[in-house]
């Protein structure tokens, strides 16, 4: 445990931006799974409608530091490509 103050501090700051990473991170994952999801079952519209709700998820975690800039462009790269093929089919 920690003894001075500063360290109290910055274990209580640590925990508090875990959970909010955690937070983050499972919001973006579940909206993925979502996504997949749909694509699967050939509901494309709600596959397309879904999409922006992922790359502000991404691009919120990016910006909080979350995930890195480049993780994020991927993912948003990888799945639109998967709803744009799944479109065009």
């Amino acid at each position: 445990m920690p003894i001075t103050a500063s360290a109290k501090k910055a274990l209580r700051q640590n925990s508090k931006r875990k959970k909010e990473n955690l937070k983050r991170k499972n919001k973006i994952k579940s909206l993925t799974k979502e996504l997949k999801k749909f694509l699967a079952e050939n509901k494309k519209d709600e596959a397309g409608k879904l999409l922006p709700q992922v790359y502000k998820a991404l691009d919120k975690a990016a910006k909080k530091n979350t995930i890195k800039k480049n993780t994020a462009s991927r993912k948003k790269s990888r799945l639109t490509k998967l709803v744009k093929k799944s479109l065009a089919s």
